[in-house]
């Protein structure tokens, strides 16, 4: 019989390498802003949710908030440096105007997680306590990220086009949403990852429906099509 901890183990594993694909997907675009030397109409409001997300579940899997979650932490820290870099070429390169407003969200971000950190280890006593609220604030930023594609997809039943939803991003974001909902299932049981990521698992299989549904008729649709093609939007992770 396989022991729950070493299958535990290896589906987090699994996941903190899909989860890395999905945090290394924009490089292309933030490639792009390096080599033209500006961000044009480039948004990175996404970047900057993902910084605050990652910081959740960075803290929610400390030791003293939900214990034995190392892998959770793993690829939440490694977002977290991704992210950075990503503003930290957008900051370089992005206006004045650009800058403040970034700088400023980032400025909300801290005083916000700071305040939930202190109240956490101030008011709050023991793991399951924790556990709790960091869980439900960590779900609430995960189940936004996971269900943001919803303005894509019915765009997708509008233009009976698929060119406005990468297939790959959405084959990724499943099997990330499958794989974390897995590990959360295998002993011991973590309903606060469960919770985000089944959501995810069944957004992302929505999508590869109509992807399969329209990815045939769009593509008289997308040769007369003259649209711009879609700002790129980082899927959510653990």
């Amino acid at each position: 019989m396989v022991n729950p901890s070493i299958a535990r183990n290896v589906v987090g594993i699994i996941g903190n390498v899909i989860s890395f694909g999905l945090f290394l997907s924009p490089a292309p675009t933030f490639y792009k802003i390096i080599k033209k030397k500006s961000v044009e109409e480039f948004k990175p409001d996404p970047y900057v949710a993902t910084v605050l997300n990652c910081a959740f579940w960075v803290f929610y899997g400390m030791p003293f908030v939900h214990p034995n979650s190392l892998l959770v932490v793993t690829i939440n820290g490694i977002g977290l440096v991704f992210e950075f870099v990503y503003l930290a070429i957008f900051l370089t390169y992005a206006t004045t105007k650009g800058r403040k407003k970034v700088l400023l969200y980032l400025i909300i971000e801290v005083i916000f997680f700071a305040a939930i950190v202190l109240v956490t280890m101030l008011a709050l006593h023991g793991t399951t306590q924790r556990s709790l609220i960091i869980g439900v604030i960590c779900d609430v930023f995960n189940v936004m990220m996971y269900v943001s594609p919803l303005t894509i997809m019915a765009k997708v039943i509008k233009t009976k086009s698929v060119r406005y939803m990468p297939f790959w991003l959405s084959l990724a974001n499943f099997l990330n949403g499958s794989c974390w909902t897995s590990y959360a299932l295998i002993h011991p049981f973590d309903i606060y990852v469960l919770i985000s990521n089944s959501i995810g698992a069944v957004s992302g299989l929505v999508q590869l429906i109509l992807y399969a549904c329209y990815c045939r008729k769009g593509e008289n649709n997308d040769e007369k099509d003259d649209v711009k093609k879609p700002i790129e939007v980082l899927g959510v992770e653990v």
